[in-house]
């Protein structure tokens, strides 16, 4: 998930961007650090930035609502793209779902008939998750079990206790992410991003998989897991995607770049997981999506902007206009999840409830399995 942050850089002051030269007095700065890349400093100009995404072809798709090949668009909610599917007697794993895009999937799964186990840091959490939902849907089926994607411990215990559970597998969703945090190892001495939002989550699947292979062998439905990516994945540190010699290097350290890294890996892993099955004759698809661009918490990391400064009034005004709410957010997710027009693909990546095109690194079956190679020796 994204959110809008207007932190300003802390490496000076940058009064106007040396590729345009207009004044950016006005302007909340970007924090990516993507000026040393581009020459760059301000919102409008920064590849790496959230406002550049929106281009005139996004602006128009959104205002008039046009919808794909699907049928639906960016601004369809979870609640629509998964109206009318009975999904009873299947059982997902959402991981991350006590807040945000977690918990919005987690509420619609379980109200299209979907038991659903949550994987959560904050047992607490969870319980209050659970509890408001089975509130609003008396007949959701909702668990919820710990869940630190930053500790491989962790995850092997959480792995370890539902497959002893007996319970079967359909769905999992890798949803949980860290974004641009400082730089920091996990328990792991593993860069804490590369390690929550990819190696947790490879070391999960792996771990579920038999579980999910049993499960779609007996029932004959197709099994489904779905990555939750990012548009942060057309940016990773180097141009051939992966940082394997230098994971842990923390001079070269960037915080949207690692999670740019990130995020590629989250698209890669779904690619070769495709190879996987498609080779073994598994009937279980692995997909990649780009949830949208969430207007949650924009503004809470700049205080130098007061609550009626007109310049936060007009970015929270802008961000209502073009930004996703949290129901938009989770369509992507759920229609990749449970949508019977997604059967049978996989190896896609989706963005606004339809199929769209992934980078060239992303691609690069040389690259995912390298990644996949390294991502398990990292993990035994």
């Amino acid at each position: 998930m994204l959110t809008l942050s207007e932190e300003p850089h802390n490496k000076g002051s940058h009064d106007a961007c040396p590729q345009h030269g207009h004044c950016l007095s006005l302007l909340p700065h970007c924090r990516c650090d993507s000026r040393e890349n581009t020459g760059c400093c301000c919102c409008c100009c920064c590849c790496h930035c959230i406002l550049c995404r929106f281009n005139l072809g996004h602006l128009i798709m959104w205002f008039f609502n046009r919808n794909g090949s699907s049928g639906f668009s960016a601004s369809s909610t979870a609640e629509e793209v998964t109206r009318g599917i009975d999904a009873s007697g299947l059982t997902a794993i959402v991981t991350g779902a006590s807040s945000g895009l977690g918990c919005e999937t987690t509420r619609v799964l379980a109200l299209r008939g979907v038991h659903v186990i949550m994987g959560v840091r904050n047992m607490a959490a969870g319980r209050d998750v659970k509890d408001a939902i089975v509130k609003e849907i008396p007949a959701a089926k909702i668990d919820f079990m710990e869940l630190d994607l930053s500790s491989l411990a962790s995850v092997r215990k959480f792995a370890s206790d539902f497959n002893s559970s007996g319970r079967p597998l359909n769905l999992l969703i890798n949803n949980a992410g860290i974004m641009a945090t400082p730089f920091m190892l996990s328990k792991d001495n593993i860069e804490l991003q590369f390690a929550t939002n990819h190696l947790g989550h490879f070391l999960l699947t792996s771990l579920l998989l038999d579980t999910m292979k049993k499960t779609a062998r007996e029932s004959d439905i197709e099994g489904r897991i779905v990555n939750v990516s990012s548009e942060f994945h057309r940016y990773p540190y180097y141009p051939e995607g992966i940082r394997f010699d230098k994971l842990n290097d923390q001079s070269g350290y960037k915080r949207f770049l690692a999670y740019g890294q990130s995020k590629l890996a989250n698209v890669l892993h779904a690619n070769e997981l495709t190879r996987r099955f498609k080779e073994d004759g598994i009937n279980i698809t692995a997909n990649s999506l780009h949830p949208g661009i969430i207007a949650t918490n924009l503004f809470r990391h700049n205080v130098s902007l007061a609550n009626d400064n007109p310049i936060r009034v007009f970015l929270k005004s802008l961000a209502g206009l073009v930004l996703k709410n949290v129901e938009q957010g989770a369509a992507t997710t759920c229609y990749v999840a449970l949508n019977p027009q997604v059967k049978g693909a996989s190896g896609e990546y989706f963005s606004g409830c339809n199929v769209a095109a992934a980078s060239s690194e992303s691609r690069n079956a040389e690259l995912a399995k390298k990644l996949w190679d390294f991502s398990m020796d990292l993990v035994q």
